[in-house]
């Protein structure tokens, strides 16, 4: 005999979570080997305990030779040596038994537990053989689980009884099937969970008394500790799919079905097992809209799964790029220093002087940045994974277009009530020479000038001048630029940053002196009927010539995004930009030293 852990509510290797309270069983099940049918090896009894399924297991002892004992045999000694140490529960999920989470963990609230097997490497990593009998002295199986409360300890007795006692009635019930008295060997069996009843009966009677006691004598508890006490980390299993696949399976569900949510939903089980937070989200209710609601159709689309597309998002524009943006919320003062005080040395007995600090304040209002993507029929039908990868990267495309060019764009001044200005709008300006080494202490120059760090400070130029720099080399064919390449990188502790919203101009910036605040989603709205200019700057208000293309009639779907983003330099030194940067490369590939 040997015993353990069957299973825990821990989230397992599969993603699972098995809810000990919803799991059904009758006892005993049977014992295979690797959860084969074919090789059944013994008997267990489980045990249900709010901490997780205990289990007994007990393998015969044969005498005669044959393919059960050679079976048998190799599952006993693996056992004792040590070499299988997990077991694992072949279970059944029962109607309205799964409850997806937040995270995209699957929690099996209604299961029935079938057999149990013996396992080299269990789902769950704590279910494990914890005592062989036969080589070790016998302990209480519960106190190799976590200690249990007094209500937890009664709880697990009277599952444990009411499994004694459904044995003992099945041994009855097949008395009275045969018409006979017991057997020697069912009458012995019969007489021993006899006298393990009448144990926890004692027991039970023990544990009620105490518990009793302590709830006379308890004292509350606080809510910070309880919080404290009962907060467990979240773990995320994800399926190996491209990052922002979810989000746009989502937009493309609900396209496909007209924006019937409840259909879109139906839809969307196709990818249950790659993608089910697809499904769920879109099973969820939607909160009604305000116009005082910055985030108001941040409901359109899952929390996590809006978070994926923006983390995919980000790496592609200049501000997912840029580090240590000076992160502030929506709508709120911040403060910023203007001028620094005086100071200077001061000699015995003489007077200090007196210094002040010179402050202002700026707050960064609610801003949307929004476009309109066009897509065809074929592609919203997601027939196949490459289909997914050009909506994704359609959508990506266009955001990162239109937010990097009014980033940085000199020409984007502030509206208000509608954009921010870009960083360069009003920045001091220079023009750029052929010496990009010169141009860059040109840049770092101004900065130190005005008193602002130079450490952290970022440049951004357009992907063919840095590869313009990364093919300078000295006479020995060593790189002037090492670290700096097409797609930017780092020079010197300098950070460089490509973008062909850069143009001709290369800029350079104090993250640390740029407010920015994001709201950190992007929300998604289609439509198939809709008429559009396309144009990337469409005429306002709209013109009689204004050219206008139905979607209906071009079978395509027009996916409107939008994201509330917003920035602003908290110092006017904070940003400088060169013009017309040409940097020459050499026109043949240098020779090796």
């Amino acid at each position: 005999m040997f015993s353990g852990i069957a299973s825990t509510p821990e989230l397992d290797r599969q993603g699972d979570m098995v809810d000990p309270a919803g799991v059904t069983f009758r006892n005993p099940l049977p014992l295979l080997f690797h959860h084969d049918m074919r090789q059944p090896i013994g008997t267990v009894v489980l045990t249900k305990t709010p901490a997780g399924i205990l289990f007994e297991a007990t393998l015969p002892a044969l005498e005669e030779l044959g393919a059960l004992k050679t079976r048998v045999d190799e599952a006993w000694h693996s056992v004792k040596a040590g070499v299988i140490t997990g077991v694992s529960i072949g279970h059944r999920i029962l109607k309205d038994g799964v409850e997806y989470l937040s995270n995209g963990t699957r929690r099996l609230t209604k299961t029935e537990i079938c057999e149990v097997s013996l396992v080299t490497i269990p789902a769950n990593a704590q279910a494990s053989i914890l005592l062989v009998k036969s080589l070790a002295a016998p302990r209480r199986l519960e106190t190799a689980m976590a200690k249990q409360t007094t209500a937890e300890h009664i709880t697990a007795l009277e599952n444990k009884r009411a499994a004694l006692a459904a044995r003992m009635a099945d041994i009855m019930a097949t008395a009275a099937a045969d018409e006979t008295t017991l057997n020697d060997e069912l009458a012995k069996e019969y007489d021993e969970i006899e006298l393990k009843v009448k144990s926890i009966d004692a027991d039970l009677c023990r544990w009620r008394d105490l518990e009793q006691v302590q709830i006379k004598s308890a004292t509350p508890v606080s809510a910070a500790v309880a919080v404290a006490r009962t907060a467990l980390p979240v773990i995320s299993v994800k399926a190996n799919v491209p990052l922002g696949t979810a989000f746009v399976r989502h937009a493309c569900a609900l396209l496909q079905c007209h924006g019937n949510r409840h259909e879109a939903a139906e839809y969307a089980k196709r990818w249950d097992d790659s993608t089910p937070e697809v499904a769920l989200a879109l099973k969820a209710a939607i909160a009604p809209g305000t116009v005082t609601d910055a985030t108001w159709a941040g409901p359109l689309v899952n929390q996590n799964i809006a978070n994926d597309f923006i983390a995919l998002l980000r790496p592609a524009t200049i501000l997912g790029k840029i580090p240590n943006l000076r992160m502030v919320p929506f709508n709120t003062k911040v403060p910023t220093q203007t001028a620094g005080g005086t100071y200077g040395w001061v000699g015995e007995a003489k007077p200090k002087p007196v210094t002040k600090l010179a402050f202002s304040s700026t707050s960064l209002g609610i801003a949307k940045a929004a476009g309109i993507i066009v897509i065809t029929e074929e592609l919203v039908r997601l027939s196949n994974p490459s289909a997914e990868d050009l909506v994704r990267a359609d959508m990506i495309a266009g955001i990162a277009q239109f937010l990097d060019a009014q980033f940085i764009d000199p020409a984007v001044a502030a509206v208000a009530g509608t954009n921010p200005a870009s960083i360069t709008n009003g920045a001091p300006t220079a023009a750029a020479t052929a010496n990009p080494l010169a141009d860059i202490m040109s840049l770092i120059n101004h900065f130190a000038t005005n008193n602002i760090s130079v450490s952290g400070v970022t440049f951004i130029m357009s992907a063919a001048n840095a590869l313009a720099l990364s093919f300078q080399t000295f006479t020995d064919g060593s790189p002037k630029f090492p670290g700096i390449g097409i797609d930017g990188g780092s020079y010197k502790g300098l950070n460089f940053i490509t973008s062909q919203a850069a143009a001709a101009n290369v800029i350079a910036l104090q993250p640390s002196l740029v407010l920015y605040a994001d709201d950190g989603q992007v929300s998604i709205d289609a439509s198939r009927e809709a008429s559009l200019q396309m144009d990337s700057a469409p005429d306002s208000p709209v013109a009689a010539t204004t050219v206008m293309v139905s979607l209906w009639q071009a079978n395509c779907v027009g996916l409107r995004a939008e994201r509330f983003v917003n920035w602003q330099k908290a110092n006017a030194n904070a940003v400088k930009y060169l013009t017309a940067a040409a940097y020459p490369a050499p026109t043949e590939a240098p020779e090796a030293p």
